[in-house]
This record gives C-alpha cells, sequence and structure tokens, in this order.
C-alpha cells in the first residue's frame, strides 16, 4: 500500500489542454473517486498514474517515489478496464496467475495465491472455466481477481461497472467496497455515474475540463459544494437552480424574475441586488399551502421509495421529491415551499458559493 501524490501536472493532446495543472493528494489505503462529465480529464489521469500516458509536466509520487519516467510494468499498480480484457482462450485459473507466471513466480506460488484470490472473490468453483461461460459480473469478478492477485500498492480502475446492468451495478458497487475494506489497499476509480461515488468513495475529486473543481467527502461536496458546477453533478435528482435578485432589505431571500420570494436562512457573501442563482435540492421542497407558491406539476414518478414530480415554478422548471406518497397528477398545482435552512446560493456570473 501507499499514498500516490500528484504536482502541477499537465497534458496536452495537439493543441487541446486535457489535464491543467491538477495537485491531489491520496491517502495511504484510502478510496478516492475521480468524477466528471465526459472529457473532463479523469481517465487521462488515471492512465497517467498507471503509466499509460506520458506526463507532458509535473510529477506523481507513488509510496514516496517519483514514477514519471517509470514503465507500467515497474509501478506496481494494477489497472482494472471497463471491457475486462480477459484472455478468451485462458481458463479463470489461467487468467489470474499469467501475470505472475511472467513475474517468473514459482507454480506452486502461483497456485496459491490464484486460490486465495478466487476464495475471496467467489470464483473458486469456476476457475476451470474460460470467459465465454462466463456472465458479466463474474468476468468483472476475474478482471478484479487479476489485479488482486499481484498484490499491489495501488489498485486503478477505469469506470469497471458501466458494461453491467443496473441490478448487478449496485451489486459489484457494494463488493468493491467490502473488499477494499478487507485489504486496505489505496484505490483509485474512474467513474461517470456520481450514485457509484458517493456510495464508495472515502473521498471524491470532481473535475471538470482537466482541472480539480473540489475534492471532499461525499456528504461534504453534497452539503456545501464550492460552486454550482459541482452543486448540478452531485446528487440525483440534480439540484434546482433559480435565478434572481439577492434581497438583504429585511428577511433575506432571493427575488425571481418572476416575482417570486425564495426564503434564505443565511448569506455570508454578497450585495442587495446581486444577481444569483437559488439552489435547492428536490427533497428540500415541501408542500406548504400556508406560504407556498402554486406550481404546475408536468410530471409524477412514483419510484416506491419516494415521488419526484417536474414542475413548472412560475416560468422555471424543477424537479421536487417526495417521501410522502402524494396524490398529485399533470395538470394539478401544489403549494411549493423550499425550506430556508437547505438552500444554496451562487454567484449568477462565477457559480461560486455564496452562503
Amino acid at each position: 500500500m501507499a499514498s500516490i501524490h500528484v504536482r502541477k501536472l499537465f497534458k496536452q493532446f495537439g493543441s487541446t489542454s486535457v489535464i491543467r495543472g491538477i495537485d491531489i493528494d491520496i491517502r495511504d489505503g484510502e478510496f478516492v473517486a475521480l468524477v466528471g462529465p465526459s472529457g473532463c480529464g479523469k481517465s487521462t489521469l488515471l492512465r497517467m498514474i498507471a503509466g499509460l500516458e506520458s506526463i507532458d509536466d509535473g510529477e506523481i509520487e507513488l509510496g514516496g517515489r517519483r514514477i514519471n519516467d517509470m514503465a507500467p510494468r515497474d509501478r506496481d499498480v494494477a489497472m482494472v478496464f471497463q471491457n475486462y480484457a480477459l484472455y478468451p482462450h485462458m481458463t479463470v485459473a489461467q487468467n489470474l496467475g499469467f501475470g505472475l507466471k511472467i513475474q517468473g513466480l514459482q507454480a506452486d506460488d502461483i497456485e496459491r495465491r490464484v486460490q486465495q484470490t478466487a476464495d475471496t472473490l467467489g470464483l473458486g468453483a469456476l476457475l476451470q472455466r474460460r470467459p465465454r461461460q462466463l456472465s458479466g459480473g463474474q468476468r468483472q469478478r476475474v478482471a478484479m481477481g487479476r489485479a488482486i492477485v499481484r498484490q499491489p500498492q495501488a489498485f486503478l480502475f477505469d469506470e469497471p461497472l458501466s458494461n453491467l446492468d443496473a441490478k448487478l451495478r449496485v451489486q459489484m458497487r457494494t463488493e468493491i467496497k467490502a473488499l477494499h475494506q478487507r485489504l486496505g489497499t489505496t484505490t483509485v476509480y474512474v467513474t461517470h455515474d456520481q450514485a457509484e461515488a458517493m456510495t464508495m468513495a472515502d473521498r471524491i475529486v470532481v473535475l471538470k475540463d482537466g482541472l480539480v473543481e473540489q475534492i471532499g467527502a461525499p456528504l461534504e461536496l453534497y452539503d456545501r459544494p464550492r460552486n454550482a458546477f459541482v452543486a448540478g453533478f452531485i446528487g440525483s435528482p440534480a439540484m434546482n437552480f433559480i435565478p434572481g435578485r439577492l434581497q438583504l432589505d429585511g428577511a433575506p431571500h432571493v427575488l425571481t424574475d418572476d416575482g417570486l420570494r425564495l426564503p434564505l436562512a443565511n448569506i455570508s457573501r454578497g450585495l442587495h441586488g446581486d444577481r444569483v442563482l437559488y439552489g435547492t435540492r428536490p427533497e428540500h421542497f415541501t408542500i406548504d399551502p400556508s406560504r407556498g407558491t402554486s406550481a404546475d406539476v408536468i410530471v409524477v414518478e412514483p419510484t416506491g421509495s419516494e415521488t419526484q414530480v417536474a414542475l413548472r415554478l412560475g416560468t422555471q422548471p424543477v424537479m421536487a421529491a417526495f417521501r410522502d406518497r402524494i396524490a398529485a397528477r399533470p395538470g394539478d398545482r401544489l403549494a411549493l415551499w423550499p425550506l430556508a435552512g437547505e438552500a444554496h446560493l451562487f454567484d449568477a456570473a462565477g457559480g461560486q458559493r455564496l452562503n
């Protein structure tokens, strides 16, 4: 196991800057998820740590060693890819042990480590099967096992669950998290699915256009996003953003372009009349006939555990989520009221947090 330190890292493809001066510190034994939209540089960063992409400038340290110029095989990291990359002509046991064979380990040592890894991942009964005889989840376990059997200093996962169906993804992310808790190996996990990052990672790194937007624990990013981009990316359904002007005469509130007053519990920055974005998460709307503003119901989406409702608040489309099973249909009106203590306020021009 080892810590990973990324310092002022840069990467260009032609005239396009993909990584632009990134600094990240990953602690020994930590599970860190890299998230962001397509093209933000998360997979490129992972491949640079693995040695599969060259570094234009900056440094990467693994366990106190500078690894910029090391060949991938000398870095003591193991990577799990999205497409499994199994050898189709080999059995599960041969797939698991192939890397150890290349390293020159004795046959007895290979067999022992393959058996230990297979037992850890529930593959013991599948060792003589070939990849074509396995389900998608079983193939992913073999790909993970091939990394685990090497006992590396760090695991690198590149969107490993993207090819699985929704139910199997939930099962596999639980297994990966439990595996990390048992092994304690430093893990860097790339995903475009923020739900995966929230449920699995100790900390999340949110990337945009090759830059780090925020690093923090999952609930820290959810409760205190640094800017509107992080606020909108973390959370499902996404945060609602309603434009308006900050009003500081009397009780602080935001006056929307439709003339609606949205309550604020606190404000630390901003001037009266500033253009702002009022952010509220879907679960922080309530139905309050005494104070709420009439909102038109557009779509009702019952999920069982909650009811998600798409509405029009004034001219602004919003999404609300209620734990109770409300009796609403398209065309109805609900008295919608945001919880002032849960409101997020952002500068309209730069998107930076104001409260």
